[in-house]
């Protein structure tokens, strides 16, 4: 198999890689379209205004311009207004009515203008957040080659398959379902799931997923998800339905956006009537006041907490950890106590030998024991028999023919191999002398944690097989991590025995191990760590877990393997059981805190500023307008900045000079 995969070239029509990036087109947005309206129209009239044309000539594109960039905005607003609501929008078309009352025309359709434009700017940053979501989608393939019963193919399309079906991928196609290999072997290219840059073999049993790239080899996959429900759909999906969410920040902005523009318009008509009442004129005492309304209005505080924390979900979605909601995303950030499970989240969840020792005087050495070992419990579909089987694999051992293989619960098997009588089974049912040095062998394994399994030949104990759930490689490393970010080791909660429990917290560095937990034990565990002030990350993966997922402060489930119990509990899903991409997410989330932060404080000073210079000097109204939509656009485009993949990289805890 090559290692270099050849992407098949966008020009040939019809293959279902051949599709392009979907990207919403700016003119396919009405805020657009509007603003670019407006804008011809004031340019257009702009010049016959400045070397003083007939009115007749300036005065109708002046009214257009003023339509063509108002008429939305002031829909929106009447709207509002009509639920007891005050829009910002609203505020701005009277704003530019008002100067142009007052003959300041050229004035109130520049406000017009550049408001029309920095909504047409906001809903293009909108449209680009849920593109680099949405666009994974196309991605996918329009079609599948599915083979019926009869070995047939047909080409159906990708959104009409079944879990079960089977379809034939090749080279060069997109997957069109995710699913396991049957047959074959190939090279694929995951980046866009898993972010890896360099290809993952795949294998039969191997797990794959829609819209990744094959490579040289030709695979049978058998759906394993609705296509509805795969990574790619869960993704757009979840990020979706967040954008409908609103973060505490965002309600507690919304709540003092009311109460701040009512404030607003009663200090705007302060500002008009005083002077008046003081005998200032009538027209630059409105000019004043229209201007105060226009620099005062909240619309950088309003849009400043929303566009960081849906870009940090986006950014998140792409990279494998799918966050449910804005609350979540800004939650993530708060926590200072992370509650971490066992088996299957600290470890892969799936039993692997550890141990090979043969006994002294047995005459076998390890590959020979093991190979004995994994022939007779080759017909077996217990996971420790599939875990000796595989350590044979991965030795290049292959499993003789067993004779005879009869398999009893929890004993363990007995088959004849090579003409011997071989047992593979629990000390407990195999040894009857506990002095035995295969019994006491097992026991130091069971001490250190392990699962001891007894082969015996010929009906004499021949060695001992050490098997234990292996510890994920970055496992040490995100524990680490998460120590340094909340400033305290992380807590390990199980319901696994205290030995094994002990013996793994020891190879990652936690200190506090709470073992044999029932699932209201871990709801206990949590909840007291949060009685005592800790906002705490409970992450896990099966059923038992779910309860503490649900009542900790944020909850984080382990998507490969885990139960969907667990994953409908948790606020966030890592699809890939990546436990290193857990401490970049809480990271990322307070990147986008401190950007909502950052937002706050642009959009105060810019008002404040503002305001100052109209009520102590004299602003020009075009000034004002300009930097009281500079300021949204800047806030806009500063919330934008955690879409990029660089943003992912630089929340990697490794990525920091103090990391570890």
């Amino acid at each position: 198999m090559s290692p270099v995969l050849e992407r098949p070239s966008p020009a040939v029509a019809g293959t279902p890689s051949a599709v392009p990036p979907r990207r919403t087109r700016i003119l396919a947005l009405p805020e657009a379209r509007w603003a670019l309206a407006a804008l011809v129209l004031f340019l257009a009239a702009l010049p016959l205004y400045l070397l003083d044309a007939p009115a007749w000539l300036w005065g109708p594109l002046f009214a257009a311009t003023y339509v063509a960039g108002g008429w939305e905005p002031g829909r929106e607003g009447l709207k509002a207004l009509r639920e007891k609501s005050l829009d910002v929008d609203l505020l701005m078309v009277v704003a530019a009515l008002g100067a142009a009352a007052i003959g300041q025309v050229l004035d109130g359709a520049l406000l017009v203008v550049i408001f029309a434009t920095s909504g047409a700017l906001e809903a293009i940053a909108t449209a680009r957040t849920a593109d680099s979501v949405r666009g994974l989608l196309d991605l996918a393939p329009e079609t599948a080659t599915r083979i019926a019963d009869d070995g047939t193919e047909e080409s159906v399309p990708a959104d009409s398959l079944a879990v079960g079906d089977v379809v034939l991928v090749r080279p060069g196609e997109r997957i069109g379902a995710d699913g396991r290999v049957l047959d074959g072997a190939s090279d694929v290219d995951q980046a866009t799931i898993t972010g890896e840059p360099l290809p993952a073999a795949k294998q039969p049993g191997d797990e794959v997923f829609a819209g990744t790239l094959n490579g040289s080899g030709a695979l049978r996959v058998k759906v394993g998800r609705d296509p509805s429900e795969s990574v790619i759909a869960r993704i757009v999906a979840m990020v979706e339905e967040a954008a409908e969410t609103k973060a505490p920040t965002q309600l507690f902005i919304e709540k003092v956006e009311q109460r701040y523009s009512l404030g607003m318009v009663a200090a705007t008509l302060l500002i008009f009537t005083i002077p008046l009442l003081m005998g200032s004129d009538l027209q630059s005492t409105l000019l004043r006041a229209m201007t105060f309304m226009i620099v005062a209005s909240p619309c950088a505080v309003v849009l400043a907490t929303m566009p960081p924390l849906l870009s940090a979900m986006a950014n998140a979605g792409r990279h494998g950890v799918l966050v449910k909601s804005a609350v979540v995303m800004e939650r993530l950030g708060q926590i200072d106590t992370v509650a971490l499970d066992k088996t299957g989240t600290l470890t892969e969840g799936t039993p692997r030998l550890t141990d090979l020792r043969p006994l002294d005087g047995s005459g076998l050495d390890e590959d020979v024991l093991l190979r004995l070992a994994a022939s007779a419990e080759h017909p077996s579909e217990h996971p420790l028999a599939r875990a000796v089987v595989e350590a044979a694999h991965a030795r290049g051992l292959d499993p003789a023919p067993a004779v005879g293989f009869s398999s009893t619960p929890g004993t363990g098997v007995t088959a004849t191999v090579d003409g011997r009588a071989v047992a593979v089974g629990s000390p407990a049912r195999l040894l009857d002398d506990p002095a035995h040095p295969a019994a006491v062998l097992a026991a130091a394994l069971e001490e250190e944690g392990r699962t001891a399994v007894v082969v015996t030949l010929d009906g004499r104990p021949a060695g001992v097989l050490g098997i234990a759930d292996r510890l994920r490689p970055e496992a040490a490393t995100a524990t680490r991590a998460l120590a340094e970010l909340t400033g305290r080791t992380p807590v390990l909660v199980t319901g696994d025995n205290p030995r094994a429990a002990a013996r793994l917290a020891a190879e990652v560095g936690i200190t506090d191990v709470r073992a044999g937990l029932l699932p209201q034990d871990k709801v206990a565990a949590v909840r007291g760590l949060q009685d005592r002030g800790a906002k705490v990350l409970a992450v896990g993966d099966g059923v038992n877990d779910a309860p503490a997922l649900a009542a900790a402060h944020t909850g984080i489930a382990m998507g490969r393997a885990g139960s969907d119990l667990a994953l409908e509990t948790a606020d966030a899903v890592v699809v890939r059981d990546e436990l290193a991409t857990i401490p970049t997410v809480v990271n990322l989330s307070r990147r986008a805190r401190t950007l909502v932060v950052q937002n706050l404080v642009i959009a105060g000073t810019f008002i404040a500023v503002l305001v100052a210079w109209d009520l102590v000097g004299t602003l020009p109204l075009p000034l004002g307008v300009a930097g009281h939509e500079g300021s949204t656009v800047l806030v806009g485009l500063n919330g934008l900045r955690l879409l990029a993949d660089g943003a992912w990289h630089r929340a990697r805890p490794s990525a920091h000079p103090d990391a570890p």
